[in-house]
Protein backbone atom coordinates (compact mmCIF):
# COMPACT_ATOMS: atom_id res chain seq x y z
CA UNK A 1 0.00 0.00 0.00
CA UNK A 2 1.21 3.11 -0.97
CA UNK A 3 2.28 5.67 2.05
CA UNK A 4 0.55 9.41 1.22
CA UNK A 5 2.96 10.89 3.56
CA UNK A 6 6.18 8.64 3.24
CA UNK A 7 9.43 10.22 4.66
CA UNK A 8 7.43 13.93 4.99
CA UNK A 9 8.59 15.87 7.87
CA UNK A 10 5.69 16.96 10.17
CA UNK A 11 5.09 19.12 13.06
CA UNK A 12 1.56 18.94 15.13
CA UNK A 13 1.46 21.45 17.80
CA UNK A 14 -0.72 20.12 21.12
CA UNK A 15 -0.16 16.84 20.36
CA UNK A 16 0.03 15.12 23.47
CA UNK A 17 -3.49 14.08 23.74
CA UNK A 18 -7.03 14.66 22.34
CA UNK A 19 -7.19 15.32 18.19
CA UNK A 20 -3.44 16.54 18.09
CA UNK A 21 -2.59 12.74 19.31
CA UNK A 22 -4.75 11.51 16.98
CA UNK A 23 -3.74 13.59 14.34
CA UNK A 24 0.03 12.60 14.55
CA UNK A 25 -0.54 9.15 14.99
CA UNK A 26 -2.15 9.09 11.51
CA UNK A 27 0.65 11.50 9.89
CA UNK A 28 2.68 8.67 11.18
CA UNK A 29 0.76 5.72 9.77
CA UNK A 30 0.89 7.10 6.53
CA UNK A 31 5.14 7.48 6.79
CA UNK A 32 5.48 10.73 8.27
CA UNK A 33 8.39 11.45 10.57
CA UNK A 34 6.67 13.55 13.57
CA UNK A 35 7.72 16.95 15.99
CA UNK A 36 5.38 16.14 18.83
CA UNK A 37 4.83 20.19 20.22
CA UNK A 38 3.35 20.18 23.87
CA UNK A 39 2.86 22.77 26.77
CA UNK A 40 2.29 20.88 30.09
CA UNK A 41 1.64 17.71 29.20
CA UNK A 42 5.15 15.48 29.25
CA UNK A 43 4.41 12.48 29.82
CA UNK A 44 1.40 12.22 26.91
CA UNK A 45 3.47 13.61 24.63
CA UNK A 46 6.58 11.37 25.36
CA UNK A 47 3.76 8.21 24.97
CA UNK A 48 2.87 9.55 21.34
CA UNK A 49 6.62 9.62 20.57
CA UNK A 50 6.98 6.07 21.83
CA UNK A 51 3.91 5.00 19.67
CA UNK A 52 5.26 7.11 16.26
CA UNK A 53 8.78 5.23 17.01
CA UNK A 54 7.29 1.84 17.25
CA UNK A 55 5.86 2.70 13.43
CA UNK A 56 9.55 3.13 12.38
CA UNK A 57 9.16 6.78 11.98
CA UNK A 58 11.46 9.63 13.64
CA UNK A 59 9.80 11.33 16.21
CA UNK A 60 10.47 14.02 19.23
CA UNK A 61 8.50 15.81 21.81
CA UNK A 62 9.64 19.59 21.86
CA UNK A 63 8.04 21.49 24.76
CA UNK A 64 6.78 25.44 23.65
CA UNK A 65 3.76 27.36 25.07
CA UNK A 66 2.79 28.84 21.81
CA UNK A 67 1.69 32.08 23.38
CA UNK A 68 4.96 33.06 23.36
CA UNK A 69 6.49 33.71 20.30
CA UNK A 70 9.95 33.35 21.54
CA UNK A 71 8.75 29.76 22.28
CA UNK A 72 7.78 29.27 18.94
CA UNK A 73 11.21 30.43 17.14
CA UNK A 74 13.02 28.13 19.87
CA UNK A 75 10.84 24.92 18.68
CA UNK A 76 11.51 25.80 15.17
CA UNK A 77 14.99 25.97 15.92
CA UNK A 78 14.92 22.69 17.71
CA UNK A 79 12.64 21.15 14.34
CA UNK A 80 15.54 22.34 11.98
CA UNK A 81 18.14 20.95 13.91
CA UNK A 82 16.54 17.77 14.26
CA UNK A 83 14.47 17.49 10.88
CA UNK A 84 16.72 19.52 8.61
CA UNK A 85 13.08 20.78 6.90
CA UNK A 86 9.83 20.62 7.56
CA UNK A 87 6.90 20.11 5.14
CA UNK A 88 3.83 19.92 6.92
CA UNK A 89 3.03 22.27 10.22
CA UNK A 90 -0.88 21.04 11.75
CA UNK A 91 -2.10 24.28 14.15
CA UNK A 92 -3.52 22.44 16.32
CA UNK A 93 -3.08 24.01 19.92
CA UNK A 94 -5.33 25.56 21.47
CA UNK A 95 -7.21 26.64 24.62
CA UNK A 96 -11.47 27.04 25.28
CA UNK A 97 -11.63 29.89 27.52
CA UNK A 98 -14.95 29.39 28.70
CA UNK A 99 -16.80 32.45 29.78
CA UNK A 100 -19.75 34.31 30.23
CA UNK A 101 -19.82 37.62 28.10
CA UNK A 102 -20.56 39.91 30.61
CA UNK A 103 -17.77 38.65 32.97
CA UNK A 104 -14.81 38.35 29.78
CA UNK A 105 -12.03 40.26 31.31
CA UNK A 106 -8.56 41.68 29.39
CA UNK A 107 -6.73 38.60 30.84
CA UNK A 108 -9.00 36.04 29.48
CA UNK A 109 -9.47 37.69 25.82
CA UNK A 110 -5.69 37.96 25.61
CA UNK A 111 -4.98 34.40 26.72
CA UNK A 112 -7.52 32.85 24.67
CA UNK A 113 -6.55 35.53 21.42
CA UNK A 114 -2.45 34.57 22.54
CA UNK A 115 -2.89 31.31 22.32
CA UNK A 116 -4.99 30.49 19.65
CA UNK A 117 -4.89 32.85 17.28
CA UNK A 118 -1.46 34.91 17.73
CA UNK A 119 0.17 31.16 18.38
CA UNK A 120 -1.10 29.92 15.42
CA UNK A 121 -0.23 33.11 13.01
CA UNK A 122 3.49 32.95 14.26
CA UNK A 123 4.12 29.13 13.89
CA UNK A 124 2.75 29.24 10.53
CA UNK A 125 5.14 32.37 9.79
CA UNK A 126 8.15 30.07 11.20
CA UNK A 127 6.66 27.12 9.06
CA UNK A 128 6.45 29.04 5.90
CA UNK A 129 10.21 30.37 6.05
CA UNK A 130 11.19 26.67 6.60
CA UNK A 131 9.50 25.39 3.76
CA UNK A 132 10.07 28.78 1.44
CA UNK A 133 13.72 27.35 1.47
CA UNK A 134 12.29 23.60 0.32
CA UNK A 135 10.06 25.27 -2.59
CA UNK A 136 6.80 24.12 -0.87
CA UNK A 137 4.87 22.69 1.78
CA UNK A 138 1.15 22.63 3.41
CA UNK A 139 -0.26 24.34 6.81
CA UNK A 140 -3.23 23.24 8.02
CA UNK A 141 -5.14 25.01 11.10
CA UNK A 142 -7.44 23.39 13.09
CA UNK A 143 -10.57 25.61 13.86
CA UNK A 144 -14.43 24.74 15.39
CA UNK A 145 -17.55 24.80 14.63
CA UNK A 146 -18.55 27.31 17.06
CA UNK A 147 -16.63 30.19 14.81
CA UNK A 148 -19.58 29.53 12.29
CA UNK A 149 -22.60 28.78 14.68
CA UNK A 150 -22.16 31.13 17.51
CA UNK A 151 -21.95 29.94 20.79
CA UNK A 152 -22.88 30.65 24.58
CA UNK A 153 -19.83 31.41 26.70
CA UNK A 154 -17.24 31.28 24.06
CA UNK A 155 -17.30 34.80 22.88
CA UNK A 156 -13.16 34.91 22.76
CA UNK A 157 -12.85 31.02 21.59
CA UNK A 158 -14.55 31.89 19.02
CA UNK A 159 -13.36 35.26 17.97
CA UNK A 160 -9.61 33.42 17.73
CA UNK A 161 -10.93 30.74 15.66
CA UNK A 162 -13.01 33.34 12.93
CA UNK A 163 -9.42 34.97 12.78
CA UNK A 164 -7.81 32.08 11.55
CA UNK A 165 -10.34 31.72 8.90
CA UNK A 166 -9.29 34.92 7.78
CA UNK A 167 -5.92 34.46 8.14
CA UNK A 168 -6.31 31.17 5.84
CA UNK A 169 -7.22 33.07 3.14
CA UNK A 170 -4.30 35.92 3.44
CA UNK A 171 -1.55 34.15 4.12
CA UNK A 172 -3.11 31.49 0.90
CA UNK A 173 -2.65 34.29 -1.35
CA UNK A 174 0.78 35.36 0.09
CA UNK A 175 2.17 32.23 0.54
CA UNK A 176 0.99 30.50 -3.10
CA UNK A 177 3.80 31.42 -4.79
CA UNK A 178 6.24 29.86 -2.99
CA UNK A 179 3.84 26.43 -3.43
CA UNK A 180 3.06 26.65 0.72
CA UNK A 181 -0.31 25.15 0.46
CA UNK A 182 -2.71 26.81 3.55
CA UNK A 183 -6.36 25.81 4.53
CA UNK A 184 -7.71 25.09 7.81
CA UNK A 185 -11.02 22.89 9.07
CA UNK A 186 -13.06 22.55 11.78
CA UNK A 187 -14.31 19.38 14.09
CA UNK A 188 -17.35 19.60 15.42
CA UNK A 189 -18.20 17.81 18.75
CA UNK A 190 -15.00 15.21 19.74
CA UNK A 191 -15.31 13.12 22.41
CA UNK A 192 -12.02 14.29 23.97
CA UNK A 193 -11.48 14.22 27.36
CA UNK A 194 -12.27 17.79 28.08
CA UNK A 195 -15.17 17.67 26.77
CA UNK A 196 -16.26 13.98 28.72
CA UNK A 197 -15.24 15.13 31.85
CA UNK A 198 -17.42 18.47 31.36
CA UNK A 199 -20.04 16.75 30.24
CA UNK A 200 -20.71 12.86 31.50
CA UNK A 201 -24.08 13.15 29.01
CA UNK A 202 -21.29 14.43 25.88
CA UNK A 203 -21.92 11.49 23.38
CA UNK A 204 -25.61 11.31 24.02
CA UNK A 205 -26.36 15.43 24.61
CA UNK A 206 -24.53 16.78 22.08
CA UNK A 207 -24.91 13.25 19.34
CA UNK A 208 -28.38 14.55 19.24
CA UNK A 209 -27.78 17.93 17.58
CA UNK A 210 -25.51 15.86 14.71
CA UNK A 211 -27.33 15.11 11.34
CA UNK A 212 -24.95 12.32 11.71
CA UNK A 213 -26.45 11.40 14.75
CA UNK A 214 -23.48 10.84 16.99
CA UNK A 215 -20.07 12.53 17.97
CA UNK A 216 -17.20 12.48 16.76
CA UNK A 217 -14.09 10.45 17.96
CA UNK A 218 -10.67 12.09 17.33
CA UNK A 219 -9.64 9.75 14.92
CA UNK A 220 -12.22 10.70 12.53
CA UNK A 221 -10.11 14.35 12.37
CA UNK A 222 -7.26 12.56 10.61
CA UNK A 223 -8.41 11.34 7.26
CA UNK A 224 -9.19 15.10 6.65
CA UNK A 225 -5.59 16.00 8.04
CA UNK A 226 -3.79 13.22 5.63
CA UNK A 227 -5.80 14.96 2.75
CA UNK A 228 -4.47 18.17 3.43
CA UNK A 229 -1.27 17.28 3.65
CA UNK A 230 -0.93 15.22 0.75
CA UNK A 231 -0.60 15.32 -2.92
CA UNK A 232 -4.20 14.64 -2.72
CA UNK A 233 -5.24 18.47 -2.38
CA UNK A 234 -2.09 19.75 -4.47
CA UNK A 235 -4.85 22.20 -5.86
CA UNK A 236 -6.36 23.39 -2.80
CA UNK A 237 -5.25 26.51 -0.56
CA UNK A 238 -7.16 29.34 1.36
CA UNK A 239 -10.06 27.27 2.68
CA UNK A 240 -12.22 26.31 4.95
CA UNK A 241 -14.51 23.30 5.71
CA UNK A 242 -16.23 21.88 8.85
CA UNK A 243 -15.95 17.91 9.67
CA UNK A 244 -19.14 17.67 12.35
CA UNK A 245 -21.47 15.03 10.74
CA UNK A 246 -23.30 17.86 9.19
CA UNK A 247 -23.56 19.94 12.75
CA UNK A 248 -22.74 23.02 10.90
CA UNK A 249 -25.95 22.42 8.63
CA UNK A 250 -28.30 22.11 11.27
CA UNK A 251 -26.86 24.53 13.46
CA UNK A 252 -28.78 23.12 16.99
CA UNK A 253 -26.81 23.63 20.48
CA UNK A 254 -27.74 22.22 23.75
CA UNK A 255 -27.71 25.33 25.52
CA UNK A 256 -28.48 23.53 28.96
CA UNK A 257 -24.77 22.17 28.38
CA UNK A 258 -23.16 25.06 27.54
CA UNK A 259 -24.44 26.67 31.25
CA UNK A 260 -23.23 23.89 32.72
CA UNK A 261 -19.82 23.35 31.38
CA UNK A 262 -19.42 26.98 31.71
CA UNK A 263 -20.16 26.71 35.68
CA UNK A 264 -17.51 23.79 35.94
CA UNK A 265 -14.45 26.54 34.57
CA UNK A 266 -15.73 29.12 36.91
Amino acid sequence: MKLKLRDKYVLVTGASKGIGKAIALGMAREGAHVAVNYNSDKAGADEVVEEIAAMGRQSFAVRADIADVGQIKEMFGVIADKFGRLDVLINNAGITGWTDLFEVTEEKWDTVINTNLRGTFFCSLEAAKMMKEAAGGSIINISTICAELGVKNLVAYASSKGGIHAMTKQMAVELAPFNIRINTFGPGATNVDRNLQDDPSYKTTWGAMVPLGRTAEPEDMVGPTVFLASDDSAYMTGQLFFVDGGWTVRGKIPESNMDAALDKHR
